[in-house]
């Protein structure tokens, strides 16, 4: 990736209309050429007998779970899929058909696209589930909500942290609900434990520790190769820049459930601050009230992979310092999941001991004794009793229905996309950082670094084309 980055057609002063725009709530519908009311207009409909008819927008490994997810919702019904690898695209269509031909149904037909604006212009669509990698989910999501669909969106929400933002103001513009794929918030031992850290139950919080493994180096020296008959590669780069094909840098011919390679080339993705960053960085601004703001100093440094098949960061230290002195700290060496440290003591939470791919990390699994996902300096914490005035969260034990209820009364997810915005800006501050290896003095308020042009250019990269523009499609969606 290059490091001098622009915002292609986004001044300051455009930024700050935007931010003014992005403040007015639901009015800035009146800037759209087409007015579509919100359904919140018409009254939220979540009887047993409405069906939110979806679309399910990247078939791979996290396009199968998600699909999957939605599937079992009695009010969901997945109607279409779409992705550029026509291979993929068959066995997604083959598993929503048998799904409800077990459930009993004699004739099914799920239409299949291959380009995401043909899924867009249904008008029966309600909703969409974009899947695909993390170079393409802004404008995939973006133009989704333009076109009145409420979406679900992986994490991390985008890329950039400019395209979160446009992401954001669209969001609310369109009055659509948009669910981030941050699973974490419907997981039981990552509730309580945020719960208990902002009603007080261990003082005063001082650091916030967080793990979230480490990823290496392929070991192969970057080789192209004849891209495949079944993908549309000129159309997956989209917005990336112009590069040759390689099977190891996007996803295996073979299979949708093993690990992409775009995950750990970092012109598609970030690597592992925005892979399970997006995850842990969002529990610990929960944690600490701040899902809505973000550090005001970054200190990080990473080292990254030189001639190699992939090139995101390998080892990483990353500190961050917030309101109220409350300092960050991400390092490869921390076990992985977030430990909350206060006055008074400490919570420590994390996921199971389940892996989704074995690269990933987790608890220590066969041969070696499990440590509880929740745990605290004194037992007696985690029992303790919230108070009558303490935060607590949305009943959510199923991260893809809670998106399908939301959309049904049209109100609110567990991860909303103002909470996701600041989640993925924390990871990109971090990996910027990371990339300019020196101090950066972050304004949470304004989303702006102080005094750092070179800084500042990071916050977006340049689209490859006027085609993948985002900047432009907000324009002229009156976003900015």
């Amino acid at each position: 990736m290059e490091t001098k980055t622009t915002l292609v057609g986004f001044s300051d002063a455009s930024r700050r209309s935007f931010l003014k725009r992005s403040m007015l709530g639901a009015a800035g519908v009146i800037a759209f050429p087409q007015l579509l009311l919100p359904r919140s207009a018409f009254g939220a409909d979540s009887s047993p007998n409405r069906r939110v008819q979806v679309a399910q927008i990247g078939i791979g490994r996290m396009g199968t779970g998600d699909m999957g997810g939605i599937l079992k919702h009695p009010q969901a019904r997945v109607v279409a899929v779409c992705d550029l690898d026509s291979k993929r695209l068959g066995i997604a269509k083959e598993l929503v058909e048998k799904f409800y031909k077990k459930a009993g149904e004699a004739a099914v037909d799920v239409k299949t696209y291959h380009d995401y604006h043909e899924v867009l212009a249904r008008p029966d669509i309600d909703a969409v589930v974009v899947s695909v990698p993390d170079h393409w989910h802004a404008l995939v999501a973006l133009e989704a909500v333009l076109a009145g669909k409420d979406v679900y969106c992986q994490k991390p929400l985008t890329y950039s942290i400019l395209e979160a933002q446009l992401l954001r103001a669209a969001v609310l513009a369109k009055d659509r609900i948009l669910q981030v794929g941050s699973q974490q918030r419907s997981g039981a031992s990552f509730r309580s434990a945020t719960e208990l850290v902002r009603d007080g139950h261990i003082g005063k919080i001082k650091t916030v520790q967080i793990g979230l493994g480490a990823d290496k180096p392929s070991g192969k020296k970057p080789a192209p190769q004849e891209v495949p008959a079944n993908l549309d590669y000129e159309r997956w780069l989209g917005p990336a820049p112009q590069q040759p094909y390689m099977e190891g840098r996007v996803h295996p011919q073979n299979s949708t459930g093993a690990r992409p390679g775009w995950i750990t080339t970092e012109d598609f993705g970030l690597g592992m601050i925005t892979n399970w960053g997006a995850h842990h960085i969002d529990i610990a601004q929960w944690g600490i009230g701040m899902e809505l703001s973000g550090p005001h100093t970054i200190a990080a440094q990473a080292e990254f992979m030189h001639d190699d098949l992939w090139t995101v960061h390998t080892t990483y230290h990353v500190e961050l310092d917030y309101a109220g002195g409350i300092k960050v700290i991400l390092d490869n060496k921390n076990e992985v999941g977030i430990k909350f440290e206060g006055e008074n003591g400490w919570i420590y939470c994390t996921r199971g001991p389940e892996k989704v791919t074995a690269s990933d990390p987790n608890l220590p699994t066969k041969g070696k004794a499990q440590k509880p996902a929740l745990r605290a300096s004194d037992p007696k914490i985690l029992q303790a009793k919230l108070s009558a005035q303490a935060k607590t969260w949305q009943a959510s034990t199923n991260h893809y229905f809670n998106w399908v209820d939301s959309v049904l009364a049209h109100k609110q997810p567990i991860a909303p996309v103002a909470e996701g915005a600041r989640s993925l800006s924390t990871c990109a501050l971090s990996w910027i950082g990371m990339k300019l290896n020196r101090k950066l003095t972050w304004d949470p308020v304004k989303e702006t670094f102080l005094g750092d042009e070179e800084a500042n250019a990071l916050r977006f990269r340049k689209p490859r084309s006027a085609e993948f523009d985002i900047t432009a499609i907000a324009k002229k969606a009156g976003l900015c």
